[in-house]
């Protein structure tokens, strides 16, 4: 049992200082290397930010347009409800007086028989 708890502490002692020098090289090609992989990384990033950015403001103006539009058609149709409205009251009010007034050139007398009313 001792023999191969020392074989395993032996073999670690050799590749251990191996493994780390491998991966603590800071040459300048390693650097370089380092350099590329961050500017690779910090472009992957900005693109994401704008992307979304532009999903964002894109979902905004058209959430904005739709918005825009209810309220025109909403207001549209109150405009052409009042309009359809008071151009009913103008022409009962016309239809009416005209009656009226047909009744008082002929000289009929103004009685709810002759004037229904409105």
């Amino acid at each position: 049992m001792n023999l191969k708890s020392f074989a395993l502490v032996t073999a670690m002692a050799v590749t251990l200082p191996v493994a780390f020098a491998q991966t603590t090289d800071s040459s300048a090609k390693q650097d370089m290397k380092n350099a590329g992989s961050d500017t690779k990384h910090a472009a992957t990033s900005a693109g994401h930010g704008v992307s979304q950015g532009s999903k964002t403001a894109y979902n905004k103006t058209k959430s904005g347009t739709e918005k825009g539009y209810d309220k025109t058609k909403s207001g549209t149709e109150k405009g052409y409800d009042k309009t359809k409205s008071g151009t009913e009251t103008a022409y009962h009010k016309t239809a009416h007086t005209t009656k009226t007034g047909v009744n008082k050139v002929e000289g009929k007398p103004n009685t709810p028989a002759n004037n229904p009313p409105q």
